[in-house]
């Protein structure tokens, strides 16, 4: 169980650092779109040749497609999110959600329970998402787009929590499709996804060159770190049960928001910090002991 462990918890770390990366771009949809091309280039050959040498069923192909479409949705939620506010506000919400929403479901809807630490866990991430979002502040924050009108102090959180619930959905898809073909060939189907998902707001902008002249580096090493994380992820997948080691992969969120903190200088550090251990927390109640 070790190997599953460490290669989960260095998803986390990559995750958070290309994250980082984003939100110092200039053109956030573009700086994702590039990171993701560079791998979905290099390995178009591994799914062409799997899927040749071993056809899948038609129903395989629909869970495939689905994930492709899940991937898209979140490429483009991501691209925006990151716009609209801090990394240490907005990852450990987009990274806890999925964990706060699973067991919800189970208890509304599928008449199961949770445990007293199952609860203590849903309460500290309630709590932690309450004080990022500034619940009972009364402000509003300028549009990143330069157009003069006025976003609602809340809409990063929100947003942050739809990029959440896609990525539960597409955990549990590709947890699926991981039974009909390799992880670097689902990670393929992913790429593809993602990056469908961006193309147009990178056609539209037309400041391609412009990102790559003034991130360069950044983007060669965000393109190893972003495939690279949700691969580890997937070799974990094939080895442990996602109940278990999923929840370990948010240790990203503390990463996140030291990064943010630290060398980004977003406000509210000591604040910030503490929610993201709170939220830490609770995801670690309800993954091992709700």
């Amino acid at each position: 169980m070790l190997l599953p462990i460490l290669l989960v918890l260095a998803s986390g770390m990559c995750h958070a650092v290309w994250s980082m990366f984003t939100k110092r771009s200039l053109n956030k949809s573009i700086f994702l779109w590039s990171i993701m091309m560079v791998s979905t280039v290099l390995l178009l050959p591994v799914l062409l040749i799997e899927l040749w040498t071993q056809p899948l069923a038609a129903g395989a192909y629909a869970l495939l497609l689905l994930s492709v479409a899940l991937q898209a949705l979140y490429s483009w939620l991501l691209s925006i999110t990151y716009e609209m506010g801090d990394l240490s506000q907005i990852y450990p919400v987009m990274r806890g959600t999925s964990t706060l929403l699973i067991p919800l479901i189970g208890v509304i809807f599928l008449k199961e329970s949770l445990s007293v630490y199952g609860w203590i866990g849903i309460c500290c991430m309630l709590g932690g998402f309450a004080v990022l979002s500034g619940i009972g502040a009364r402000r509003s924050l300028p549009a990143s787009s330069g157009s003069g009108t006025t976003l609602s102090y809340y809409t990063p959180i929100l947003m942050a929590l739809c990029v959440g619930l896609c990525t539960t959905c597409y955990v549990f898809v590709d947890k699926l499709n991981l039974q009909h073909m390799s992880p670097l060939a689902l990670l393929e189907v992913t790429n593809i996804g993602f990056v469908a998902g961006l193309t147009p707001a990178v056609l539209r902008s037309r400041k391609l060159l412009e990102e790559w002249r003034r991130n360069k580096f950044t983007i060669l090493l965000g393109s190893v770190l972003n495939p690279g994380s949700y691969l580890l992820f997937l070799f974990a997948l094939q080895q442990a049960p996602l109940a278990h080691i999923s929840p370990l992969r948010e240790i990203g969120t503390i990463f996140a928001t030291l990064l943010g903190v630290l060398l980004l200088k977003e406000r509210q550090g000591l604040r910030r910090m503490i929610c993201s251990v709170v939220i830490f927390c609770g995801i670690l109640l309800i993954g091992i002991w709700g």
